[in-house]
């Protein structure tokens, strides 16, 4: 079967693979219809992922169909079924496990990153790892993973209809963000530097949106919530500026929330911490119920996802693709490979 493959020197392959044999009690065989290139992918070919294997298969964010089960596979799962998967594993033992946030395993190997992921025609996983998503699009599943972890983020961040939140970073995770913010009923503004990413934000939920590279950021934040600063503050993007945005906007007794990776030292002004009596929380992954979370709100119908997708390629487009991503890195939300 075929599988592609990258390593951090930028090279990527579509190798031949032996496809899988007879299943164990308790897998489920997946035949894999699409699966989405994420930031991890383009970090990894770039050689700035110090966390995913050399070489490795990417994908963790899978649109697919039940091929077989195996024995001990409980009967709501059945062939022909349309899912997507869980991609993080959990082991059971390590203090976020004992905390019931198996999201956050100290031990976690993600698809894709510190193992082996789903870019191939067929893979095997424990049936606990795969979610139902009957009714949606395979294409559609592909976006699941990516907006759960926005999801995931703004459980974190405990947001209530009575809080303004600021999500900086409109790409899929801060979209899924805005997204379950919106659903919550807060108010939410949305913070990147390009419009058509602030134009789709808003059509996904923003009240507000902010051009951070054209506007004056705390001047437009004043006005839009009277001199406080956002309740919450979501970064979303993993840079220098946005995290030393997100301490020295949000307002007093105010959350911070962070999901991106910056990839340098950043130096923070640790007095706002104090005087603002803040909480910063890191937001990693998602639960499952943030997946069905994000499979309710997909089933409306009411989400752009062709918006979403940038591009669907074959296995064989893949290098040209990541060249192409790594030379236009702000234009691209979810480029799918399709291998159905």
């Amino acid at each position: 079967m075929k599988a592609i493959q990258i390593s951090h020197n930028q090279e990527c392959k579509v190798i031949e693979m032996q496809q899988p044999a007879e299943l164990q009690r308790g897998e489920v065989l997946l035949k894999i219809q699409y699966v989405g290139f994420c930031g991890s992918d383009i970090n990894t070919f770039m050689g700035r992922n110090g966390m995913a294997r050399n070489p490795v298969i990417p994908g963790h964010e899978v649109g697919a169909v039940i091929e077989a089960c195996g024995e001990g596979v409980p009967e709501d799962l059945k062939p022909g079924m349309q899912v997507t998967c869980n991609p993080y594993t959990s082991c059971g033992h390590c203090s976020s496990c004992r905390n019931g946030r198996v999201n956050a395993c100290q031990h976690n190997e993600t698809l894709g990153v510190q193992r082996d992921g789903a870019m191939r025609e067929f893979i095997v996983l424990p049936w606990q790892k795969i979610i139902p998503a009957e009714g949606l699009p395979a294409e559609t599943c592909a976006l699941i993973e990516p907006m759960s972890v926005g999801f995931h983020a703004v459980s974190r961040g405990q947001v209530t209809d009575g809080d303004t939140v600021m999500v900086i970073g409109c790409g899929m995770v801060g979209l899924g963000a805005i997204v379950r913010a919106s659903l919550r009923g807060a108010t939410v503004i949305a913070a990147d530097i390009d419009d058509e990413k602030l134009a789709l934000a808003r059509q996904m939920g923003a009240a507000f949106t902010l051009n951070t590279k054209t506007e004056d950021v705390h001047q437009r934040l004043s006005q839009l919530t009277e001199g406080n600063g956002p309740d919450v503050v979501i970064e979303a993007v993993g840079s220098v500026p946005t995290y030393q945005m997100a301490v020295g906007e949000v307002a007093f007794t105010g959350r911070i929330v962070c999901i991106g990776y910056a990839k340098s030292e950043v130096l923070l002004q640790t007095r706002f911490f104090v005087q603002k009596e803040l909480d910063v929380r890191g937001s990693r992954n998602a639960m499952p119920e943030d997946f069905r979370a994000v499979i309710r709100y997909l089933r409306r119908g009411t989400c752009p996802t062709n918006k979403l997708i940038t591009k669907v390629i074959k296995p064989e487009q893949g290098l040209e693709t990541l060249v192409w991503w790594s030379e236009n890195p702000g234009k691209v939300f979810r480029i799918l490979v399709r291998f159905a």
